[in-house]
């Protein structure tokens, strides 16, 4: 939905749900601003539309999230190698070799990374900072949409406790009902029960839940290793209306695509752009290359010519957003 209020201004604001268009489909994901009037994904459209008469229902759009997670994952790539994707929209970055131990330092990271999404998407992102994965989570939901949450080692407690227990990873609806029904309400409640105690009311997995509610989580960031693509994308404060403007553009993107191919010893097999002009509207071409490169020079001159080739055929354009972007060889 974010994508969506994102390339449509005028639903910005509004309550917005994706799937559910058809009366017997079921709402994929609800805005913010949807979820007030209790409107949730995996509901049946009709109940959604129960719950929210006004809402705007808009049927999915897969090959634009993709893209637009491409680009997200692309800024993470940016900073580490160490990115395990979660979902479309969710990831988990290592960032144990900056080496930062202040405070500030953290949190500075962190306002640039939102900065870059910000920069590259037009969306708002949620980042969650701790010394592992599931604290990291928590804090990452803490204060969404537009969050910025550093949980550090001594503030786990303080934070964790007063939180109810299904914003624990891996409590669900059956799990969490057990627990309330023992007078378990929070995630400090179920840090302070005996494991025996757990053991009666849940089973099995009460040590596992006991080691959650403590904050301890030892599973490692996991680097996704099939990375198909390298790009970059830059929008513009002002609309480009010449390809002579845009040949710096070209040659800056071309730079660091280049260096992160350098960077995890991959080479481009084609070479591909993207460019939005000012009605939104989104135009894409892409060309193979002779030979497999990592050279700048190579990358920059394809796409120039892509570009060329494109504006040929109009009078008139004006660009707000160019991308490029090549193909990983095998």
């Amino acid at each position: 939905t974010s994508v969506e209020q994102n390339d449509n201004p005028h639903l910005r604001g509004r309550p917005v749900m994706v799937g559910g268009a058809r009366r017997r489909g079921v709402v994929a994901a609800a805005s913010y601003e949807a979820r007030e009037y209790g409107v949730r994904s995996a509901m049946p459209a009709v109940v959604a539309r129960r719950l929210c008469p006004e809402g705007v229902f808009l049927s999915s759009r897969f090959d634009r999230y993709r893209e637009v997670s491409a680009l997200i994952f692309e800024v993470f790539a940016t900073h580490t190698a160490l990115v395990e994707g979660v979902s479309l929209d969710e990831a988990y970055l290592d960032m144990s070799h900056l080496g930062l131990t202040s405070r500030g330092d953290i949190e500075k990271w962190g306002r640039h990374l939102k900065k870059q999404v910000m920069t590259q998407t037009g969306l708002t992102a949620s980042v969650g900072i701790a010394h592992n994965k599931l604290v990291a989570k928590i804090a990452s939901d803490y204060d969404k949409p537009d969050g910025l949450v550093y949980i550090s080692p001594p503030d786990i407690h303080r934070m964790m406790d007063p939180l109810p227990i299904r914003r624990l990873p891996g409590v669900g609806p059956m799990t969490a009902a057990k627990l309330r029904s023992s007078g378990l309400l929070t995630i400090g409640q179920i840090r302070c029960s005996s494991p025996q105690f757990l053991a009666d009311v849940i089973g099995d997995h009460a040590t596992e839940l006991l080691e959650k509610a403590n904050g301890r989580d030892e599973r490692r960031v996991t680097a996704d290793r099939n990375r198909r693509s390298v790009s970059q994308e830059t929008t513009f404060e002002i609309n480009h209306t010449s390809i002579d403007s845009l040949r710096p553009v070209v040659w800056a993107q071309a730079k660091k695509v280049a260096e992160r191919l350098a960077t995890n010893q991959l080479l481009a097999k084609s070479v591909h752009i993207k460019l939005r002009s000012k009605g939104f509207s989104t135009t894409t071409r892409s060309q193979s290359l002779v030979k497999a490169t990592d050279a700048p020079e190579m990358i920059a001159k394809t796409a120039y010519e892509l570009l060329s080739d494109w504006a040929q055929w109009r009078s008139a354009f004006s660009i707000r957003l160019f991308g490029l972007g090549v193909s990983i060889a095998d």
